[in-house]
């Protein structure tokens, strides 16, 4: 028998919603239930998530190191056919001026998001005619809006199921490197002679300043320490430009401590710090930093920071990048991802742009003006995103509206 706090119901191809989930035995046939907790999904969850196409961010540890640290109201849709998964999509619901909206878990720090797929499901190609109703009626009691951000539709040659969802385009984009079998070949697309020319500048003038090493943390309190490095590089970085501090919050450091803890398994590693420690007078200080987490052959930069005290000439957090991206040549990596948004590193490193979607799908009559009002909001910011002046003031404006904010809290 099912849990009925845990299984809040399920949506079969007939729309009918039961008072508990049964198995309707028809293998060719999609239902979709709403379950509250991780827990009894955890032996198929981690199984569909060794697929190498399903993204990190919806791996189990990931999402129960978000859930632990900001205690989220979850609501995971379970889609099967009979008594095979067709696919996990690990949600939690936050209420946003009165709506209860139901996104990816952790979503605010996710670069790319997919969804826990299995092969058969993923191969529909988005032919699943009813897919928006069993949606619909699978979180009729949970939330008014469905909002699934950050979905390439199309990413690495395969066609995800949810293009033909309610969708629009993500106002950021992400950008990729393709690693070839040497550094030469990886960086020929990008102007190969100038960045050799550049690496060497760099490695010549950190030289000059005493030397560094690239060092990967290993040990728990070099990690911790590590971390908190970065959280201290990162907020001076956007109190200089602004901006708010997005790592500021002590449940999102939390988070990321919890994901450092995390074991490796395979290729697959949750998080993973590189820096840049300088030698010399400067002896034992950090002058870059950088978050990587693996999932096969895909490296995704989650974030970086520098010291902008420390050797400015040698530009250290490009020179990392050099060098994590050499590592990740002899680890067998075929894709360092930089993640979301425009940068001009970003450009200069990378020779793939991918386009991302959210899904928008209102489940109740106030999610339909939800939905109007996402599609405004995200057209409004792709809008805002292409003029570079306007979005440097609205982030200033934002940043002191936040620090007020806190002044009146205290």
């Amino acid at each position: 028998m099912s849990n009925h706090k845990q299984d809040r119901g399920v949506a079969g191809i007939s729309g009918i919603v039961m008072e508990k989930p049964v198995r309707s035995g028809d293998p060719h046939i999609l239902c979709v239930r709403a379950v509250s907790s991780m827990e009894p999904l955890e032996r198929e969850w981690r199984r569909l998530q060794r697929d190498p196409l399903n993204s990190l961010h919806q791996g189990y540890d990931w999402c129960r190191a978000w859930v632990k640290t900001h205690g989220s109201k979850l609501a995971i849709l379970h889609g099967k056919y009979g008594d095979e998964t067709a696919f996990i999509l690990p949600l939690e619901v936050h209420r946003l001026h009165g709506i209860r909206q139901a996104q990816f878990i952790g979503a605010r720090f996710s670069n790319i998001n997919t969804g826990l797929l299995s092969a058969r499901f993923r191969e529909s190609g988005g032919r699943v005619g009813n897919l928006s109703e069993l949606l619909t009626t699978a979180l009729k009691d949970e939330a008014d809006l469905l909002a699934l951000a950050n979905i390439p539709f199309d990413w690495r040659g395969i066609r995800h199921p949810f293009c033909g969802l309610p969708a629009i385009e993500h106002q950021n984009r992400s950008f990729q490197l393709p690693l070839g079998a040497t550094m030469a070949e990886t960086i020929a697309p990008l102007n190969a002679k100038r960045r050799r020319k550049k690496y060497r500048n760099q490695l010549r003038k950190i030289e000059t300043a005493g030397g560094f090493e690239h060092i990967v943390a290993r040990q728990e309190q070099e990690k911790a320490a590590l971390l908190e490095c970065f959280f201290r590089q990162k907020a001076l970085r956007f109190q200089a430009q602004g901006l708010p501090d997005v790592f500021q919050p002590p449940e999102t450091q939390a988070f990321f401590h919890l994901l450092l803890q995390g074991s490796s398994s395979g290729y697959d590693v949750p998080l993973e710090l590189h820096a840049i420690r300088l030698a010399g007078k400067e002896h034992g200080n950090i002058a870059a930093i950088a978050g990587l987490s693996r999932k096969g052959d895909h490296v995704i930069c989650q974030f970086g920071s520098i010291d902008e005290s420390l050797v400015p000439e040698a530009s250290p957090g490009e020179l990392l990048f050099w060098l994590v991206i050499e590592q990740a040549l002899d680890d067998g990596v075929a894709l360092f991802d930089f993640g979301l948004g425009d940068q001009p590193y970003k450009r200069r490193w990378c020779s793939v742009e991918t386009v991302q979607h959210d899904v928008v799908l209102p489940i109740t009559a106030a999610g339909r003006l939800a939905a109007l009002a996402y599609r405004g909001v995200t057209r409004s910011k792709s809008f805002i995103k292409s003029h570079p002046g306007l979005y440097r003031l609205i982030q200033r404006l934002r940043s002191k509206g936040e620090t007020k904010m806190a002044s009146d809290d205290d």
